[in-house]
């Protein structure tokens, strides 16, 4: 039976792909690329296309609704695990690929479970791919954490009160999804000191990469969806 593979293919440079990655890509039937918005174009495919053979292979893409109401979520995920399901008991390899890892905060994850429970017997491979988080600190140069220091990553949409608490326990804090709490985010920044130790950085990895360490630059930045926050605890002198 063929197989399906979920391609975690980074952060959006095509040179961040691991081999591995690349060589599944090559080779599947199929290639599924998710995008929130049917008239935007699909990161991950954008990354991956020159690796791919559109006259050989089915390039499919599939909406996952930007939305947290489950009645529209989970018949989009139904229907992309039913779609990649047919294609793979037709004998065809199937890759979904998806920006940074497929088990980190990805789309993939709900389509796993879909799998476990209505086609046990299909076989899934997950190949693991270089986040955001990990592409962010390297172009800053700004370490996630070293000895026995701790970090927490942390969706913003989880609301300002669990922000605020990873801000006040841990050492590193990485701030995913700022956009809708963004003003708020930069006010809690200013009422704790932390001005001098965030990093901004949206789109990491494309052409349009922003890396921003200075406060009063970030607090003029519209964020997008693709942006994140590191902000270390302040070294004491």
């Amino acid at each position: 039976m063929a197989t399906v593979y979920a391609v975690g293919v980074g952060p959006g440079d095509p040179e961040l792909l691991t081999r591995k990655a690349e060589r599944i890509l090559r080779q599947a039937d199929v290639i599924l690329a998710p995008v929130s918005n049917p008239h935007e174009a699909s990161v991950a495919l954008e990354t991956v296309r020159e690796f791919l053979d559109a006259g050989r292979q089915e390039i499919i893409i599939h909406q996952f609704p930007m939305t947290s109401d489950r009645s529209k979520l989970v018949p989009a995920w139904q229907e992309a695990a039913a779609l990649i399901a047919g294609r793979v008991l037709a004998g065809r390899d199937v890759a979904f690929i998806t920006i940074g890892d497929p088990l980190l905060y990805s789309t993939f994850i709900y389509l796993l479970r879909i799998f476990r429970e209505s086609y046990p017997l299909i076989g899934i491979e997950i190949v693991p791919g270089i986040s955001s988080i990990n592409t962010s600190a390297a172009v800053a140069g700004v370490p996630l954490a070293e000895a026995d220091e701790r970090i927490a990553i942390i969706p913003a949409t989880a609301g300002m009160e669990r922000v605020i608490e990873a801000l006040a326990t841990y050492d590193t804090v990485v701030l995913l999804k700022i956009k809708p709490l963004f003003g708020e985010i930069l006010e809690a920044l200013r009422q704790m000191g932390r001005e001098r130790s965030t990093l901004f950085v949206e789109r990491v990895g494309s052409p349009r990469q922003k890396v921003i360490t200075d406060f009063t630059e970030i607090t003029l930045q519209t964020p997008d969806y693709l942006s994140l926050m590191i902000i270390r605890r302040p070294c004491l002198s």
